[in-house]
């Protein structure tokens, strides 16, 4: 048989899953390459630093003006990160209909992935009183990765089996905190020895900002590498231009699946409330607490850890217990960390690192989770344009948290109360989740049902 004939036959079903299992290795490794940004950057370093440049630039009031409106200094990462998801909402389902009417995914997964990756890496010119640039990075870095999250996500009910997807979504977001962890250390090591490394603190906080960018890029060459794109009927206009049009076609698609749109719904009130204690943990600790930057790291790292055992732990669970449970019992303690949070001591690192503990012990978990539910209610040949809709309640539309967040403290110049009003969107998402009965929607779905879901 000549080498020509043998690339194009059938593949045997030794042949077809060992081609599974390297395109699941290769799509682990983008929560490897792009996770180190939510941790190192949102979670980190940025929210910190950019209220640092604010305050700096600020007027005596304590209010900056980003095109003529008064913005509290302490409020402005968190505006930021309205505003991009703001700026995602648009981009994402344009982005979702083109990878389901070309069938190229890989391709705009890179653009996400390189134009956030960019934006990162220009984060080293942040100081002085460059807030507005700082602004726009973040801007651009944050709705990037929301765009790039959808067509990887979009993936996974291609890659793997109803039967398999919890423990693949979870191995993802275990591969994911793990290199957070990783590049957490170095960023310890170089932050806590910059006098020694000759850097001042600001360069230390830049560099850190950048090599995220760095680490992006360079990791996503290999979900480039190995993932594939799958062919599509051909037919339909151009994918860009009708972007808009074929989210109402989504939408209206979804009404023939109501009980898929009640789990977003679910989904989007509790995963703001996540979102939002992942993005705002640092500056509650720093301008709330009183806490270093040090310390700050050290929590943030042992989150890293804690993640990927709570990640593999939970999916565990949820093949013993259900996804849905064991999704349920996570917004419970997440209920618990915000209402231990509020009452936190100030200068307490000891207490600030059992709440971490508690995070990261949760965290992956829920997101893995949710995430494999999802794919089992999607019908087969929509996972881009489903999972577009999914991004939007992951991150495209988590910007009320953030907008909440920043208008409690505008209002009252308090984190605790900015930290105990999102204890609202863990109640209400655990009430709509409990609703939904998950085993009928894959079915209604037109998907097998797992044994346990």
């Amino acid at each position: 048989m000549s080498a020509e004939t043998a690339d194009t036959a059938e593949p045997t079903p030794e042949r077809a899953t060992e081609g599974r299992r390297r395109e699941q290795r290769g799509w682990y490794f983008y929560d490897f390459a792009c996770s180190v940004y939510s941790t190192s950057v949102l979670t980190v370093f940025l929210g910190p630093y950019l209220t640092s440049i604010a305050k700096a630039a600020a007027d005596a009031d304590g209010f900056v003006h980003p095109l003529g409106i008064p913005v509290r200094a302490g409020s402005l990462f968190a505006y930021a990160v309205s505003v991009s998801v703001v700026v995602a909402v648009v981009v994402m389902p344009i982005v979702g209909a083109a990878a389901d009417r070309t069938g190229r995914k890989k391709p705009l997964l890179a653009a996400a992935a390189y134009v956030g990756a960019a934006a990162t890496t220009g984060m080293f010119f942040l100081d002085g009183h460059r807030y507005l640039l700082g602004a726009f990075l973040l801007i651009v870095a944050n709705a990037s990765i929301s765009v790039s999250m959808v067509l990887y996500n979009a993936y996974l009910p291609q890659i793997a089996g109803p039967d398999e997807r919890d423990a693949v979504s979870s191995r993802g977001w275990a591969f994911g905190y793990t290199s957070g962890a990783l590049v957490l250390v170095l960023n310890l090591v170089l932050y806590t020895g910059h006098d020694s490394f000759g850097l001042s603190e600001s360069d230390a906080v830049r560099i850190c900002l950048a090599s995220a960018g760095v680490w992006w890029g360079a990791f996503t060459l290999v979900p480039l590498r190995r993932l594939r794109d799958r062919r599509v009927a051909p037919g339909g206009e151009g994918a860009v231009g009708s972007g808009w049009r074929q989210l109402r076609a989504t939408l209206r698609d979804m009404r023939r699946h109501p009980l898929t749109l009640s789990f977003l719904l679910a989904y989007l009130v509790y995963n703001d409330g996540i979102q939002t204690v992942i993005s705002q943990a640092s500056v509650f600790g720093s301008e709330e607490l009183g806490l270093d930057q040090t310390t700050l790291i050290t929590a943030v790292l042992l989150v890293q850890v804690l993640a990927v055992a709570g990640a593999l732990g939970m999916g565990r669970l949820a093949r013993a217990y259900g996804a849905k449970r064991t999704i349920l019992a996570s917004l419970v303690v997440w209920t618990l960390i915000l209402v231990s949070g509020y009452f936190l001591p100030s200068d307490a690192p000891v207490f600030f690192y059992v709440l971490a503990s508690a995070i990261g012990l949760v965290l992956g978990g829920s997101q893995a989770l949710s995430r494999s539910l999802f794919s089992h209610l999607v019908p087969r040949g929509k996972e881009a344009e489903y999972f577009s809709a999914y991004e939007m309640s992951d991150r495209g539309l988590s910007w009320l948290g953030p907008l909440v967040f920043g208008l409690a403290y505008q209002l009252t110049g308090s984190y605790r109360d900015a930290i105990i009003s999102l204890v609202i969107f863990f109640v209400i998402g655990s009430v709509l989740l409990a609703r939904v009965p998950v085993r009928q929607a894959v079915a209604a779905a037109g998907n097998p049902v797992p044994e346990r879901i």
